[in-house]
């Protein structure tokens, strides 16, 4: 395990645990006690975590609100997707994540690659508990875009979020949706994070919705966008064949994420 990968997983381990010792950490990683107590060391002073006589405590605030958020993600399915779709990232990528389950689980499969590599990810957010979440890791450059939030989807939205998102472009960008349609295309509760969204997605070079198969043949309040801003689709299995087959004959293409 490399040093990054090893700083990552002691983050997890204490979000988990809320402690940790360094006895403890040699027994489960396999490195050496001093490498540990450097590794501890860098951590504390970016302020991840605090160091204890023999090992460390969690940062409350670094860590409470993910931990909040994750207690509400249903397994099976989002973790599915969001495993396909980290694998569409490729080390030095530029990724947005807009809010939402699934996105947050896509960060949690992106958090748990060892393969990036010194290049890293940069990823873009306007959800604070996804920032938050990637803050904790070394090889992740996190860039929140601010304007107001939102208290039930913990989703920035606004002029100020636009004004940034106008001024940069992402390689990808996952897009959670509450609907997904042949005729609707993609929508939203909320015209705001709409708004957010499409303008994320007109950002990436290549723009993907993630929706687990609940959301499919759905259409919620607000118009997101279609197969031409999305052209790809991930689902999980328990998508209805003629759900599919209407999608793909409005033009886009859906994977299954098994």
């Amino acid at each position: 395990m490399n040093r990054a990968a090893r700083m990552t997983a002691i983050l997890d381990l204490l979000a988990e645990q809320g402690e940790v010792s360094v006895e403890e950490l040699v027994d489960r990683f396999g490195a050496s006690a001093a490498t540990t107590r450097r590794d501890l060391d860098s951590l504390a002073e970016r302020r991840l975590l605090t160091r204890t006589h023999g090992g460390a405590v969690a940062q409350s605030v670094a860590y409470d609100l993910p931990i909040r958020y994750r207690s509400h993600l249903g397994t099976g399915a989002k973790e599915r997707i969001a495993a396909l779709a980290a694998s569409l990232v490729s080390p030095g990528d530029v990724v947005g994540l807009s809010g939402g389950t699934t996105t947050t689980a896509i960060a949690a499969a992106l958090a748990a690659r060892d393969d990036l590599g010194a290049d890293g990810v940069t990823v873009v957010t306007n959800a604070v508990n996804i920032a938050a979440q990637l803050a904790m890791r070394p090889e992740f450059k996190v860039v929140v875009t601010g304007g107001v939030i939102h208290a039930r989807s913990f989703e920035l939205v606004g002029p100020f979020v636009q004004q940034l998102l106008a001024g940069i472009r992402l390689d990808i960008a996952f897009i959670g949706v509450n609907g997904l349609s042949a005729d609707d295309g993609a929508t939203t509760h909320d015209e705001a994070e709409a708004a957010v969204n499409r303008l994320m997605a007109e950002r990436a070079a290549r723009a993907v919705v993630v929706a687990d198969a609940a959301k499919l043949g759905r259409a919620a309040f607000a118009h997101v966008g279609g197969p031409e801003l999305f052209p790809l689709v991930l689902t999980d299995a328990a998508v209805a064949e003629p759900q599919r087959s209407a999608l793909a004959y409005a033009g886009f293409e859906v994977r299954v994420a098994h």
